[in-house]
C-alpha cells in the first residue's frame, strides 16, 4: 500500500512528464498560442507544489518508478496464481504460476516468465500428465501456449518427455514440438527431432527418429 507522500510523489511525477510531453509534441499553429498560455498557467500554479513537495519526493523515486509500472495501462499482473480449465463443468487442466503477466492487445496473451507447472486431469480428477516448463507464453486467441526452456512432461506411467520448446493445443487437446526430443520409458530412450502426444501423454509418436537406447529392467 502507497503512503500518502508516494502518492503526492506519483501525482507530481506525472504531472511533470505531462508538461514535458505537452511542449514536445507538435502544435497546430491556429491554436498554438491559445494551448500556450493555458499550459503556462498550469506550470505556474505546480511550480510552488513542487518545489514544497520535492524534499519528499527526493527518497522515494524507486517507490514511484514501481507503481508506474504497476499501474501499467492495458498490462494485468498476478504473483502466485492458479488458472482452472474445465469442460462441461468438470476440471481438466490446473495451470499454477509464480507469476504472470497479461497484455491487453488485440491479440491478448498471458507471459509466464518465471515458469508454470501443468496438470492434466481425467475425469475423476487423477492427474494423468504434469508439464513444468521455465517459462511460458499462452495466446487466448489460438488458445495454444508455447512453453520453452527445460520442458518435462511425466505421465502416470512413469514416461518422461524432456525438450527446449513444445506447444500446447488447447482445441486439438495435443502437445507437439519441432525441437529435439527425449522420451524416457521404463526399458528404453527414445529420441529424435519432432514429436505429437495427447496431453496425457499415452499416445506419442517422435517425426523424425534418431535412435532408441534399450535399458535394463530392474527385476529385483
Amino acid at each position: 500500500m502507497l503512503h500518502r507522500s508516494n502518492l503526492i510523489c506519483l501525482l507530481i511525477n506525472f504531472f511533470k512528464y505531462y508538461l514535458t510531453s505537452y511542449f514536445s509534441l507538435p502544435k497546430n499553429r491556429s491554436f498554438e498560442n491559445k494551448k500556450r498560455n493555458s499550459a503556462s498557467n498550469l506550470y505556474l500554479i505546480a511550480i510552488p507544489i513542487l518545489l514544497i513537495s520535492f524534499s519528499s519526493c527526493v527518497n522515494n523515486v524507486n517507490d514511484v518508478n514501481q507503481t508506474s509500472r504497476l499501474a501499467e495501462p492495458g498490462v494485468e499482473r498476478g504473483k502466485d496464481i492458479e488458472l482452472f480449465f474445465s469442460e462441461d463443468g468438470i476440471v481438466k487442466v490446473k495451470v499454477t504460476a509464480p507469476s504472470v503477466t497479461r497484455y491487453l492487445t488485440e491479440n491478448p496473451y498471458t507471459e509466464f516468465s518465471d515458469g508454470l507447472n501443468v496438470d492434466f486431469f481425467n475425469d475423476s480428477l487423477r492427474v494423468t500428465s504434469n508439464l513444468t516448463a521455465n517459462y511460458g507464453l499462452r495466446y487466448e486467441t489460438e488458445l495454444k501456449t508455447i512453453m520453452r526452456n527445460d520442458v518435462q512432461v511425466v505421465n502416470e506411467k512413469g514416461e518422461h518427455l524432456s525438450t527446449e520448446e513444445l506447444i500446447w493445443d488447447e482445441r486439438k487437446h495435443i502437445i507437439y514440438s519441432d525441437k529435439f526430443v527425449k522420451i524416457t520409458t521404463p526399458d528404453q530412450v527414445l529420441y529424435g527431432e519432432g514429436m505429437e502426444a495427447d496431453e496425457q501423454l499415452t499416445k506419442y509418436i517422435i517425426k523424425k527418429p534418431q535412435g532408441t537406447i534399450k535399458t535394463e529392467m530392474d527385476t529385483k
